[in-house]
């Protein structure tokens, strides 16, 4: 199968993915921006970089973590205690097994928080030097802890929604000639509540080229409308204007899939509360796109006069006849 030849205009900056052509059309950033790319050969330590993981892994799976490394270690002392001499725990209250085993638990668990209600208390050489052990070892934890969280919660970023689709669709502007001109473009809004300032977007389209008989994977800057805005209060469509210097140039959505097509999308702002600048990343494979078709306003006036933005509509669109 020949490759669509592709107009040749602005070759965009080094993007670190090489010119390697993936096997089965794989993408290369996925969508929350992340590279899609497996690292081998990394050094032991540097592959488990606790700290880095912990700040920039999901709440949900952080929370899990944190969840289960509290359990896991009052089992660990649990079982110590129980090897050890579970006697020597004063004032337990128990009639089974079962109760004695959660009343050791409890004991660990007030030892680890230093938390300490009164009724349970280590008796002997043995146990007192585990419990000191364990109640050192739990300030260190929450302190950790306590770094871990401020972190995450001190660390700027940027939360953007995308559009689940991009659309190539009629467009006009008062700039260009073409009547029947088309355009690719795709929506975003700003998810939080946070300002966020000097928005910069670049959209780096990727596709395979065929040079001397060996494919090749190519980058281009997609030369965009509007690239630069102020504030990113309401929903921004960001649009590239598909003319006759565009590598977009006559591709259909069969080229697009030939080629194995890829758009990556880069946005840079400033967020207003940390006056830091925050990054966000996404891309669009050639199965996300919609040929003939229209975003819906998300845009709206409610009754008082107040213009509103609705983020469940970023992604909604109706084909076009």
């Amino acid at each position: 199968m020949r490759l669509r030849k592709i107009n040749t205009t602005s070759t965009a900056p080094e993007t670190g993915f090489g010119t390697n052509v993936n096997a089965s059309n794989q993408r290369f950033l996925n969508k929350d921006g992340s590279p899609n790319i497996a690292r081998l050969g990394e050094p032991f330590f540097q592959f488990i970089n606790i700290y880095h993981s912990l700040i920039t892994m999901s709440w949900r799976k952080f929370n899990v973590i944190v969840l289960c490394f509290y359990f896991t270690v009052n089992l660990i002392f649990t079982a110590i205690y129980i090897l050890l001499s579970p006697d020597k725990i004063l004032g337990m209250l128990y009639t089974t097994k079962y109760e004695k085993f959660w009343e050791v638990f409890f004991f660990s668990a007030q030892t680890l928080t230093t938390v300490g209600y009164g009724r349970l208390n280590p008796s002997g050489i043995s146990i007192s030097t585990i419990a000191a052990v364990e109640s050192l070892f739990g300030l260190l934890g929450f302190a950790l802890a306590t770094g871990l969280l401020y972190g995450r919660f001190s660390r700027p970023t940027a939360k953007i929604i995308y559009s689940d689709k991009a659309l190539v669709a009629p467009y006009r502007h008062r700039d260009f000639e073409f009547k029947d001109m088309t355009a690719f473009m795709f929506r975003i809004a700003n998810a939080r509540r946070n300002q966020l300032i000097e928005i910069e977007t670049q959209v780096i389209f990727s596709y395979n080229a065929e040079e001397d008989g060996r494919i090749q994977r190519r980058f281009q800057t997609l030369d965009l409308e509007i690239s630069k805005a102020s504030f990113l209060t309401l929903s921004w469509t960001i649009v590239h204007p598909i003319t006759d210097k565009s590598p977009m140039f006559g591709l259909t959505l069969e080229d697009l899939d030939n080629l194995e097509a890829e758009f990556f999308i880069s946005i840079k702002a400033v967020d207003d509360g940390y006056a830091q600048q925050v990054y966000s990343r996404s891309s669009y494979k050639s199965s996300e796109i919609v040929f003939n078709a229209k975003f819906i306003p998300a845009i709206s006036q409610l009754p008082s006069g107040q213009t509103a933005v609705d983020l469940k509509k970023i992604s909604s669109y109706n084909l076009l006849s």
